[in-house]
């Protein structure tokens, strides 16, 4: 898949401009602050229908607008060719077309066009909370597979149902309540089972693909390691929430389930949150990206675009060279606040200022085929 061109309508700084990029490396250049991150972002939101910054949807309208457009033309490897716009409103709902038809559900898009983004935030894969990690499990569970999508959603609905609950108990566990948290329970058992296996089995392949990322980028370095193991995931989520009901009722919140579960990040057989330096973390950080990338594009049979956002600052040289000697085949989409490195070699460049094109250039002679 190749995202051919790429149009923006009053999204974020841009007023209205268009982007041709190419089957290669596309390296999107300008100063800090002129729009390199939201045409990442723009490009994300057409595969996810979400922020990879985490804003809501009506941050990324132009300040004084009422409705952002993002337009994008895709070549899927088979030559199907397929326009995808997306117009987010300020007010009323927003709206998916694909070749000039809405969707009835935009939702419907996910799949259609697949997005891999690396950003210098992605460091909080290592050192933030468990929540950062759960998300990129189940982003990842979603690029592999659009019906995760529906079980994620049916997960969050029975949580918060059963908190709902859990709440209106009041800290006493009546009769009543304990036979309508029975029918919760069940519910929630049976979408957390079916979502922690979904994400062990996920972890277990990402695994070799894991180490293999790491070992390139840092030059055959320790061991790097990810688990998945939530001890409720060997005993059956039902048995482990009938255990946890008194402290849930008194707590008023679910205390146990996939929505509380983390991923143990190892380097050398040590916790790498605590003791990574902040490059090896920055390094296992992009080491995960990588692995799912190559996950996704050996499962679907189609590389995601690659978006490497301000990458190569937050890297060592030594690192930014084995980031750039080992890019997977497909389409790259690298920007940089600062000049590239001799061994870049893009196919094409292009200048950003104050969210306009300022100037388009090819690159060397270096393609697709030749990183083959």
């Amino acid at each position: 898949m190749i995202v051919e061109r790429i149009e923006l309508r009053d999204f974020r700084n841009y007023i209205d401009a268009s982007f041709d990029l190419v089957g290669g490396v596309t390296a999107v250049l300008g100063r800090n602050g002129q729009g390199k991150t939201n045409l990442a972002e723009a490009m994300a939101y057409l595969a996810t229908l979400d922020s990879f910054r985490g804003v809501p949807p009506e941050a990324l309208i132009r300040i004084g607008t009422e409705q952002a457009i993002i337009r994008a033309t895709v070549t899927h490897d088979d030559g199907r060719q397929l326009l995808i716009e997306a117009e987010i409103n300020r007010s009323g709902r927003n709206r998916v077309f694909v070749n000039r038809q809405r969707l009835v559900r935009s939702r419907d898009l996910l799949g259609v066009m697949r997005v891999s983004v690396f950003s210098p935030d992605d460091l909080s894969l290592v050192k933030g909370a468990p929540g950062e990690r759960r998300r990129f499990l189940d982003d990842a569970l979603v690029a592999l597979a659009t019906k995760n999508d529906a079980l994620l959603r049916d997960l969050d609905r029975i949580l918060r149902q059963r908190n709902t609950l859990l709440k209106q108990a009041g800290g006493r566990l009546g009769a009543e309540v304990e036979v309508t948290l029975d029918v919760w329970d069940a519910k929630l058992a049976e979408a957390g089972e079916r979502l922690g296996g979904a994400r062990a089995e996920l972890v277990e392949h990402m695994g070799p693909l894991l180490q293999q990322a790491y070992a390139a980028l840092a030059g055959g370095e320790p061991p790097v390691s990810a688990v998945y193991d939530p001890p409720w995931l060997r005993t059956g989520l039902e048995v482990a929430l009938r255990e946890a009901r008194n402290d849930d009722v008194r707590r008023a919140v679910t205390t146990i389930g996939p929505h509380r579960d983390d991923v143990e990040l190892g380097i050398n057989g040590m916790p790498a949150r605590t003791h990574a330096s902040q490059g090896e973390q920055r390094t296992l950080a992009l080491a995960m990206r990588m692995a799912v990338h190559r996950l996704v594009a050996d499962r679907v049979g189609s590389p995601p675009v690659l978006v490497l956002d301000d990458v190569l600052s937050e890297l060592d040289a030594g690192r930014a060279r084995a980031l750039l000697g080992h890019l997977p085949v497909g389409q790259v989409v690298l920007t940089s606040a600062t000049e590239l490195p001799e061994h870049a070699n893009p196919d094409r460049v292009v200048q950003i200022d104050r969210g306009r094109l300022a100037g388009e250039m090819g690159g060397s002679s270096t393609s697709e085929e030749g990183r083959r």
